[in-house]
């Protein structure tokens, strides 16, 4: 008989009833669903929700959750009542700027398969007839958008997990987690105790509350929206009743920071228009002494004056109204806008499942069941991870700074390149002073001060050859990236690779650790360099990592986030057979690439660089001038040349000493517009980007990378009969004859006339002249040659498959 895990949910709203009801139906009946408040109108988010389902966002994996959630909610009924209602959802432009940008989110949806249309205004006022058409430029509908009822898709998802087990308990405020070993054991509220196996906070605005009982920070803050709702409007007179409650598409004004629904014969309208009003999760009101809904607070008139002028204005018949109901209505804001989902880092058994809208509800509760049952869900997470941040991304002031700066984007047309303004200037590497003293323009990631390209090189001749582009792609974008590229190929760059993360992992166990974590072989002697892949158990790609034995029982490994140092922590041996230590803040790291890199190098040290003595993939210790370096022969870019490492406290020494000796071979410092450039032009992929845990490495095209002879390693089981011969997808290169189209990524991709896939990467090739695009596309699309469309910004641009790489093909480059 198979024993099932006990499960106790923490938070009985929308998450943790539609939790209930995914674990239930996939077999898991032991769930006990703990609610502090009453059920199901509990005080919490759900409770006040308004409901409206608008599927489509840059995110695949959010429009996925959405996508699941309106399949799911569009079958519930309660007691015979809808639970949601394919409406439609509208989108109206009354800027050029936004209908821009209402192209944009249309090729969002074509690409993650969302049937969508663009609108004239005369169509648009066709679907909403209350619209002032002359104000409309045109719209973004897509049909099967709508309006759930949230605390009747809650209910009636809980209904049917109690049906199969599950145990739904009000008025349970949880006080304590018990653990015992590293693992969770029970939860304790103030009159019972309840064994545990899996703990799941669905706490909504309380979750940072639940996660300091376990030591844990839920990095969101709850934070007041308003709503308001108007005096009946003749016009809707008889046009609903309470059980239809709503006729005519949700609709959005994104220009005016608003949306509307219908309720009867009034309608609601949403507004994210006003100042952020934070609230600290211990200030909310405890839902059973609390006068009323402990979400819903004091409507503040004097924050809505402007939104009810807009709303007038685009709507003119609402001059018969006036707003008689609001409330300052609470929902949770994280520092991205993405969800909190994913497994405590130091207690087993404990997970989190907040910061999550009706709109992806049901969507995050199937991952989340999937992630529980299965190991690893099908879509990918990486985006939403609760152990995605930095450990200075946690600090409550940037937390709230950046929620509150979320709350503000909501409707907001952002750039991909866009750039928030604080917190800066957080991590800098030892090269920061000099970088700045060159007019380093700089991107911030994950609290990395990252220079993506330097004034002083705006008088490099190699910016001739640099094109324009067009006015989006040409924003927070300048031709000196392009000009640094050209001439990194030429002669020679410094690049600061020291944001990317790297961990030690040493001791007499670290290479079967290794070996057993990953795709590649590992066991080779001292000095090599491997580029390897962590896989999930079904062969989807957690990640890449560049992994060098420094010496036979310690490992130099590159890799890509905090996700994947949890990761390998998670695995470790219980029996201190393997030591695991980040050294990212305390070291510093300088690619020195371009055909100059050995001339520079080879008279700044007595080791031998010569392709004899260190090979390419290989690595060792040597002196740079008086600074200890490893360096190790490899290059992200595709050019000759080292990642030269050494400690945080000689890093400015590092640099000084290259650049005095690189002046006369024409060295500059080179950014990142510059190094992802190169990168595509060597066809090189970026985990997150261009391949997660939903491909495989014959898809991705890094099945060099995977030694299935070696033994075993995690996901090596799911490969087994794959090949690239079997793949049906491919992660393709593509190239675009007009230079000036420069596509930035999630634009989709059509084969004979019809949506075949999406763009994940793209950049223009400097140095090969070439507009450069990678998309998935399906494997009989792949073949080069093929001529494909991108769809960017309501307009079909010409691309075709390429063969790859496009750049220096035989390796001779980097080879030299």
């Amino acid at each position: 008989m198979v024993t099932r895990p006990r499960v106790v949910i923490i938070g009985a709203g929308i998450a943790g009833c539609a939790l209930a009801d995914e674990l239930t139906d996939r077999g898991w009946p032991d769930v006990t669903v703990l609610e502090q408040g009453d059920l199901f109108a509990t005080g919490g988010s759900t409770s006040h929700a308004p409901g409206l389902v608008f599927q489509t966002t840059a995110s695949k994996t959010m429009t996925e959750f959405a996508k699941y959630t309106v399949a799911k909610y569009s079958g519930l009924t309660l007691d015979g009542a809808w639970c949601f209602q394919q409406l439609g959802g509208l989108e109206i432009a009354t800027t050029p700027e936004r209908m821009a940008d209402l192209r944009r989110r249309h090729g969002w949806a074509t690409s993650w398969g969302v049937r969508s249309f663009l609108r004239t205004p005369r169509q648009c006022a066709q679907l909403h007839p209350m619209l002032d058409e002359d104000k409309v430029l045109g719209g973004f509908h897509i049909p099967s958008d709508g309006l759930a009822k949230p605390l009747r898709a809650a209910e009636a998802q809980a209904r049917r997990a109690i049906e199969r087990g599950a145990k739904f308990l009000a008025r349970q405020k949880v006080t304590s987690v018990e653990r015992a070993k590293g693992r969770v054991t029970a939860v304790v509220t103030e009159t019972d105790r309840f064994r545990a196996d899996i703990v799941v906070s669905c706490a909504g605005m309380w979750g940072p509350l639940v996660g300091r009982l376990v030591d844990l920070t839920i990095p969101m803050v709850p934070m007041a929206h308003q709503y308001a709702k108007t005096t009946p409007l003749p016009r809707l007179a008889g046009r609903n009743d309470e059980n239809t409650e709503a006729r005519l598409p949700i609709l959005r004004h994104q220009d005016a920071d608003l949306y509307f629904r219908e309720h009867v014969d009034r309608i609601g309208i949403g507004a994210y228009g006003h100042r952020p009003m934070p609230i600290a999760a211990e200030d909310i009101a405890d839902p059973l002494t609390s006068q009323g809904m402990p979400s819903e607070l004091a409507f503040t008139p004097e924050d809505f004056e402007q939104s009810w002028t807009a709303a007038l204005d685009l709507l003119p018949s609402l001059a018969d109204t006036k707003p008689e109901y609001g409330i300052n209505g609470l929902f949770s804001f994280t520092t991205d806008g993405m969800p909190l989902l994913g497994e405590h880092p130091d207690i087993e058994g404990f997970w989190v499942t907040e910061a999550v809208w009706i709109t992806h509800s049901a969507g995050v509760a199937k991952a989340m069941a999937e992630w529980l049952i299965d190991g690893q869900p099908s879509v990918d997470l990486h985006g939403c991870d609760l152990n995605r941040f930095e450990q200075v991304q946690l600090a409550p002031s940037y937390v709230h700074a950046r929620s509150c700066q979320s709350f503000v984007e909501v409707y907001d047309i952002i750039h991909p390149r866009q750039q928030v303004t604080e917190p800066r200037g957080l991590r800098t590497s030892p090269f920061h002073e000099r970088q700045s003293e060159l007019g380093a323009h700089f991107f911030e990631s994950n609290g990395w001060e990252r220079p993506q390209w330097y004034e002083s090189n705006g008088e490099l001749p190699e910016l001739e050859q640099v094109p324009e582009r067009g006015e989006w792609a040409a924003r927070h974008w300048s031709p000196i990236a392009g000009a640094e590229a050209i001439a990194a190929r030429a002669r020679v760059a410094l690049f600061d690779m020291t944001p990317l993360k790297r961990v030690e992992v040493s001791g007499p166990g670290a290479l079967a650790f290794l070996q057993a974590l990953t795709t590649n072989q590992l066991n080779r002697k001292p000095g090599a360099v491997t580029y390897t892949l962590l896989l999930g158990e079904d062969g989807g790609i957690r990640s890449d990592l560049t992994v060098a034995r420094l010496a036979s029982e310690r490992f130099q490994v590159g890799i890509n986030s905090p996700l994947d140092l949890d990761w390998l922590r998670r695995h470790l041996p219980g029996d201190g057979s393997v030591h695991l230590t980040e050294t990212t803040s305390g070291t510093c790291c300088i690619g020195l690439w371009g055909p100059l890199a050995r001339t520079l190098l080879q008279p700044l040290s007595t080791t031998d660089f010569s392709p004899g003595a260190l090979g390419f993939f290989r690595g060792k210790s040597a002196y740079v001038g008086n600074v200890p370096v490893t360096a190790l022969r490899l290059s992200y870019v595709g050019e000759l040349g080292w990642e030269l490492y050494t400690s945080a406290d000689l890093g400015k020494a590092l640099w000084d000493t290259l650049w005095e000796a690189g002046q006369p071979l024409g060295l500059i410092a080179a950014g990142r517009d510059a190094f992802n450039s190169m990168r595509l032009e060597k066809g090189y992929r970026a985990w997150g980007t261009d391949m997660t845990t939903e491909h495989d490495p014959f898809e991705a095209g890094v099945e060099f990378a995977v030694k299935m002879d070696k033994g075993y390693f995690v996901g090596r089981d799911a490969l087994v009969g794959r090949s690239s011969a079997t793949a049906k997808r491919r992660l393709s290169c593509l190239t675009i004859p007009d230079r000036q189209a420069v596509v930035l990524g999630s634009e989709p991709v059509f084969a004979e006339g019809k949506p075949a896939g999406y763009v994940t990467s793209a950049a223009y090739g400097y140095t090969t002249g070439l507009n450069i695009a990678y998309a998935w596309l399906p494997s009989e699309y792949a073949m080069p040659g093929t001529r494909l469309g991108i769809e960017y910004f309501g307009e079909t641009v010409p691309a075709v498959v390429a063969d790859e790489p496009l750049f220096d093909p035989d390796m001779t480059r980097l080879r030299a």
